[in-house]
Protein backbone atom coordinates (compact mmCIF):
# COMPACT_ATOMS: atom_id res chain seq x y z
CA UNK A 1 0.00 0.00 0.00
CA UNK A 2 1.17 3.78 -0.86
CA UNK A 3 1.98 5.77 1.69
CA UNK A 4 1.42 9.71 3.02
CA UNK A 5 4.59 11.69 4.21
CA UNK A 6 3.97 10.80 7.33
CA UNK A 7 4.45 7.40 6.90
CA UNK A 8 0.41 6.39 7.45
CA UNK A 9 -1.03 4.66 4.38
CA UNK A 10 -3.73 6.28 2.08
CA UNK A 11 -7.04 5.43 2.73
CA UNK A 12 -9.55 4.85 0.02
CA UNK A 13 -10.01 8.31 -1.06
CA UNK A 14 -6.54 9.33 -1.10
CA UNK A 15 -5.71 6.00 -3.38
CA UNK A 16 -9.08 7.32 -5.95
CA UNK A 17 -7.40 10.99 -6.16
CA UNK A 18 -4.16 9.71 -7.20
CA UNK A 19 -5.92 7.56 -10.10
CA UNK A 20 -7.98 10.23 -11.08
CA UNK A 21 -4.86 12.36 -10.88
CA UNK A 22 -2.97 10.40 -13.52
CA UNK A 23 -5.90 9.65 -15.60
CA UNK A 24 -5.83 13.32 -15.77
CA UNK A 25 -2.62 14.23 -16.67
CA UNK A 26 -1.93 11.47 -19.12
CA UNK A 27 -5.02 13.21 -21.05
CA UNK A 28 -3.61 16.31 -20.81
CA UNK A 29 -0.40 14.98 -22.43
CA UNK A 30 -2.36 13.22 -24.95
CA UNK A 31 -3.77 16.78 -26.07
CA UNK A 32 -0.43 18.58 -25.41
CA UNK A 33 -2.12 20.64 -22.89
CA UNK A 34 -0.23 21.93 -19.27
CA UNK A 35 -3.58 22.08 -17.89
CA UNK A 36 -7.56 21.69 -18.61
CA UNK A 37 -8.26 25.51 -19.07
CA UNK A 38 -7.20 25.60 -22.69
CA UNK A 39 -9.27 22.24 -23.49
CA UNK A 40 -12.12 22.72 -25.71
CA UNK A 41 -14.35 20.45 -23.70
CA UNK A 42 -13.67 22.23 -20.29
CA UNK A 43 -16.76 22.39 -19.35
CA UNK A 44 -18.21 19.20 -20.47
CA UNK A 45 -15.36 16.92 -20.09
CA UNK A 46 -16.07 13.59 -17.44
CA UNK A 47 -12.23 13.38 -16.78
CA UNK A 48 -11.84 16.84 -15.14
CA UNK A 49 -15.84 16.13 -13.61
CA UNK A 50 -14.35 12.95 -12.03
CA UNK A 51 -10.92 14.29 -11.12
CA UNK A 52 -12.76 17.43 -9.13
CA UNK A 53 -14.96 15.27 -7.59
CA UNK A 54 -12.44 12.96 -6.51
CA UNK A 55 -10.75 15.81 -5.20
CA UNK A 56 -13.46 16.58 -2.86
CA UNK A 57 -14.47 13.23 -1.94
CA UNK A 58 -10.55 13.33 -0.68
CA UNK A 59 -11.06 15.95 1.36
CA UNK A 60 -14.19 15.55 3.04
CA UNK A 61 -13.46 11.49 3.33
CA UNK A 62 -17.00 10.89 1.24
CA UNK A 63 -19.31 13.16 4.08
CA UNK A 64 -22.12 15.47 2.61
CA UNK A 65 -24.42 17.60 3.66
CA UNK A 66 -24.43 19.46 6.23
CA UNK A 67 -22.79 16.84 8.73
CA UNK A 68 -19.29 16.75 6.47
CA UNK A 69 -16.71 18.61 6.50
CA UNK A 70 -12.69 19.22 4.97
CA UNK A 71 -9.93 17.01 6.75
CA UNK A 72 -7.50 19.50 6.46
Amino acid sequence: MQETQANEPLDAFELALKQKAKILQECQSQKRQKSCFNCEVFFDCETRKEYVNSCYNSMSKGNTGSDGGFDF
